[in-house]
């Protein structure tokens, strides 16, 4: 999500998405917009997707059989969940149904996915707690975010592990997963890859914090 979607939308307030500007996007906004999809629904929706790709990937332990069909299904997941953060705020101003409630559907879900995906990869990494330091990083870049907006600062998306780069890295190495075997196909990828997502959002925050600490400061 994060594209901003309360009343008087702000471009500034939305994440910088190459991809809404491409046809293909653009249509099915309109396709849902001419229907009067909800974005509300859609967030919800996108939500869904994270919950069910985080127990894909926890699958994948549980299910040792199938867990080269668990690791794709969840790199779809992540993807659907991408598309809806994408669509609803793109229905929302295709419908100028923006509203200050959009701002909760803005984010909400978006801490909920993020935490969902991670964890399972937690799960099926064999290290929980792995799985919960990635959400907890990753959890803390939005909330430096928001903070500092809400401070009146500018949005801040800027990575190097904002919610697009962590996401293109799950399915990355969720497809790795699902055709190299053994443990550099299985637990020691996904441990590593949690390792650097957490490293690399604990580094966005710092930078999210400093960029907007020097932001006030230049207001006052």
């Amino acid at each position: 999500m994060g594209h901003g979607r309360g009343i008087g939308v702000d471009e500034s307030d939305r994440r910088p998405i190459a991809a809404r500007n491409l046809g293909v996007t653009q249509r099915m906004a309109a396709a849902l917009v001419a229907r009067g999809a909800s974005p509300n629904g859609i967030s919800v929706a996108g939500m869904m997707a994270g919950l069910a790709a985080g127990l894909a990937f926890a699958a994948t332990g549980w299910l040792p059989g199938l867990a080269w069909l668990l690791w794709l299904l969840g790199a779809l997941l992540v993807q659907a969940r991408l598309m809806a953060n994408l669509l609803d705020g793109m229905v929302a101003i295709g419908r100028g149904v923006a509203s200050p409630v959009g701002e909760l559907f803005n984010e909400v879900p978006d801490r909920v996915s993020d935490t969902a995906v991670l964890v399972g990869l937690g799960v099926a990494a064999g290290c929980l707690s792995l799985g919960v330091g990635a959400a907890l990083a990753a959890m803390l870049t939005a909330y430096i975010r928001t903070t500092a907006r809400a401070a009146g600062a500018p949005s801040d998306f800027g990575g190097p592990m904002a919610k697009q780069h962590r996401m293109a890295l799950v399915t990355a190495l969720a497809i790795w997963c699902a055709v190299v075997p053994g443990a550099w196909g299985g637990p020691v990828a996904v441990q590593a890859t949690l390792a650097v997502i957490t490293l690399g959002s604990l580094l966005t925050a710092w930078l999210r914090l400093s960029r907007a600490a020097v932001a006030l400061r230049g207001r006052a």
